[in-house]
């Protein structure tokens, strides 16, 4: 299996199908999809999988639509997914979508709506050739991959089909990376209450901005882990509150992360900002509440020599059909919770584009042939076929 590649009938297939796939592309991005509210698009999704032959598709209570094949039964199913959900909630039917001669543009056009077209353009080959696995397979478009979606849809399938998945590929990003290292989160609602006031009647009472920003000051004193190989971050994202310049803040709260690619430097880094919170709280001048909002695990007891496989096997087909350089790296992504779980799980991406999570991001048309045959090789290595 490791030396598997496309039959010239498949490349071939893939190039006359090229204008088919842009408006799949099209008609996807135009339907709005933001975590947790994937509904249109699965239903599209799942309408146009039955319509192409793939019986048994469903939605799941997390919105995934799934394609289960050969799975009855059996614990050696390999899925591949790509995520439905943008990053765009207030943006309504229909989504922007334009193009030139170079690019396409959409909100979520890359991440990761061509990589789902990419993945459903294979699946319709698979169906219409009849073409059978050797193991079982869940193709998934899966659900809340995106910020505080907190990867609910994959969580899901990792739940429905416990213990019976071996691996598992999750199609995101751009071709010339592959994303084989988890990166954990834990993600914070810190809200600050105080007895607030008059600014001129009532000065000196407790201020909830400046209760906050002590702690985020004292948060970003932080020194982050030094461990050879590994990466840590924190950020404060957003912050809110107070009702007037001249009103003595009674309440305002911000949102606050910190990641790592390593589950040791995570745990440093909850202990550091439980005991800042701590902290705050010791000094009696406002009331302090703290909501865990996401979390994303990192990986634990991975089996290293099959996940260099994978890596080394998507590395090889992406620089393959793109002629260009494809690295390693660490990454936030659906895999979090497989590998989390001990599965090996790799992120390969299938376009090249710009704009990530912008209402600009664009995608180059030119990458599209190539995306799919990366796609195609890396599915259909797990079916058997015969020209």
């Amino acid at each position: 299996m490791m030396n598997f590649e496309l039959a010239d009938e498949i490349i071939a297939h893939i190039e006359s199908c090229v204008d088919e796939a842009k408006e799949l592309l099209r008609q996807i991005c135009l339907i709005p999809a933001p975590s947790h509210h994937e509904e249109k698009r699965a239903e599209f999704i799942k309408n146009w999988l039955e319509e192409i032959g793939a019986k048994g598709t469903y939605i799941d209570d997390a919105l995934n639509v799934v394609y289960p094949v050969n799975c009855n039964g059996r614990d050696d199913i390999t899925v591949f997914m790509a995520h439905t959900d943008t990053v765009f909630p207030d943006l309504t039917e229909p989504m922007p979508y334009s193009e030139d001669d170079k690019n396409i543009y959409s909100p979520g056009v890359g991440d990761d709506t061509f990589c789902l077209v990419a993945m459903l353009m294979a699946v319709k080959y698979i169906v219409q050739n009849n073409l059978k696995p050797n193991c079982g397979i869940l193709f998934v478009a899966n659900s809340c991959e995106e910020g505080l979606g907190n990867l609910k849809g994959v969580k899901q399938i990792m739940n429905d089909y416990s213990g019976r998945v071996k691996e598992l590929y999750t199609f995101d990003g751009q071709y010339t990376a592959l994303v084989n290292k988890c990166v954990g989160s834990h993600r914070y609602k810190i809200v600050f209450e105080t007895e607030g006031g008059h600014s001129f009647n009532n000065f000196g009472n407790s201020n909830a901005i400046h209760a906050m920003s002590e702690l985020i000051c004292n948060l970003y004193s932080c020194k982050t882990p030094e461990i050879e190989g590994t990466k840590t971050t924190y950020n404060v994202g957003v912050v809110s509150g107070g009702t007037s310049v001249n009103t003595i803040a009674q309440q305002c709260e911000f949102l606050y992360e910190y990641r790592s690619d390593s589950k040791e430097c995570l745990d440093i880094m909850q202990a550091f900002f439980e005991k800042e919170i701590e902290k705050a709280r010791n000094k009696e001048n406002a009331k302090i509440t703290v909501e865990l909002i996401g979390e994303r695990p990192c990986a634990n007891n991975v089996d290293e020599e099959k996940l260099n496989a994978m890596s080394e096997k998507c590395v090889r087909i992406c620089e393959k059909y793109s002629g260009m350089p494809c690295i390693t790296k660490s990454g936030s992504t659906d895999c979090n919770i497989p590998q989390s779980l001990g599965v090996p799980a790799v992120c390969p991406g299938v376009y090249i584009g710009g704009g990530v999570h912008t209402r600009e991001e664009w995608l180059e048309k030119a990458s599209v042939p190539v995306g799919m045959k990366i796609a195609f090789e890396i599915i259909l290595e797990y079916f058997n076929y015969v020209f």
